[in-house]
């Protein structure tokens, strides 16, 4: 069966042994299409960071390793600083199953950039078919100090066999059938992919559309089940005089989509970078959107995406609706019996919204 596998199938590959378990698994890792991953036990610091292209993730870095810090009990990742964290999972997957990695939400909107290695890749965040090994995940910090520790999630996998992307056609039938944009316009489709938009509108009168990061703060304490005042992170965003944006070059910003969007059962759907054609920006680090995103009574109108956003070398002025990334679906090997949101969610029926990590202002 072709498609990205759902929580059924991911617990019979733990159970058949294709996922491995340095320590027992914690039942909330397990989302409707994901696997989240846990940072181990240690942390190395290293130049740079790099592809093992045909070798060991563990013998390449150990050439670039500058510090080893211990994550047992803690320790504090430096903006700026690349990091190679072995994970508690490690893989055994049977021929024809491949995944695919990507920052989880909360991660993305605290602008640290996560890369998945694995031995021998020559990819990132790619698990090649019938990989055996360890996984590593690469973690820089960019505009905030992390506190981070052993048992953390930062990044999540899918698994998946064949092609289970929706082409073209089928991509603009069901946005049409299943309303996939509530109240929009059927978007352009290119590539297999919508074509969505930035809001530059306030939810409410005077609300921010936004928010930038701060240069100066204090430490993130992602350890805390405290939530953090968003004020000393971040500060509000507000639309100039003529209704746009102005982002400014290397700052980081937390944005909302114009559209809202819902995911049906049968499919998940993935946010993917900014053309750089369209213009020199990133526009998101975590893309993976579990089928019940925005769907059912707990969103009737939707979901907004949220964008994380860092424009590149010059100054650039955004427009509401301006279209800014791409948004593919793919089909799962059957409907998803757990859906996003079930259990509660930070993130169902969502507009502009900061990661879970901190109060919502």
């Amino acid at each position: 069966m072709n498609g990205l596998l759902t929580r059924r199938q991911i617990d019979a590959l733990r159970a058949q042994g294709a996922i491995r378990l340095a320590s027992d698994l914690d039942p909330t890792q397990c989302q409707p299409t994901t696997l989240d991953l846990r940072l181990g036990e240690h942390a190395l610091a290293i130049e740079a960071g790099f592809l093992p292209r045909g070798g060991s993730v563990k013998n390449r870095a150990a050439s670039l390793a500058r510090e080893r810090l211990d994550l047992r009990e803690g320790a504090v990742l430096k903006r700026g600083q690349v990091y190679l964290v072995p994970l508690l999972e490690s893989l055994a997957l049977p021929e024809g199953l491949r995944a695919r990695a990507n920052p989880r939400s909360s991660t993305g909107r605290i602008d640290v950039f996560t890369r998945l290695l694995v031995d021998g890749g020559d990819r990132f965040d790619d698990v090649p078919a019938g990989y055996t090994g360890p996984l590593w995940v690469e973690v820089l910090p960019r505009s905030f100090d992390v506190r981070v520790r052993t048992g953390l999630r930062l990044n999540q996998l899918r698994f998946l066999r064949g092609d289970p992307l929706l082409r073209d056609d089928e991509l603009a039938q069901r946005v049409l059938s299943d309303d996939l944009l509530p109240g929009s316009e059927a978007p352009p489709i290119h590539n297999a992919s919508l074509l969505l938009g930035l809001s530059v509108r306030a939810e409410s009168p005077g609300a921010p559309i936004g928010w930038r990061a701060r240069h100066e703060t204090p430490v993130l304490d992602l350890t805390s089940a405290r939530p953090h005042d968003p004020h000393a992170f971040f500060e509000p965003v507000f639309p100039d005089q003529r209704d746009g944006l102005i982002l400014q070059p290397e700052a980081f910003y937390i944005l909302a989509s114009s559209e809202r969007v819902r995911v049906p059962p049968d499919l998940a759907a993935e946010m993917l970078p900014w053309d750089v054609g369209m213009g020199e920006l990133r526009t998101n680090y975590a893309g993976f959107f579990d089928p019940g995103f925005g769907w059912g009574p707990a969103a009737p109108s939707g979901a907004a995406a949220v964008l994380e956003v860092r424009p590149h070398d010059v100054p650039f002025h955004v427009e509401h609706g301006q279209a800014i990334f791409r948004l593919q679906f793919s089909r799962t090997v059957e409907p998803a019996a757990q859906l996003y949101g079930e259990g509660g969610s930070a993130y169902q029926n969502q507009g502009l919204q900061l990661a879970r990590y901190f109060a919502q202002p």
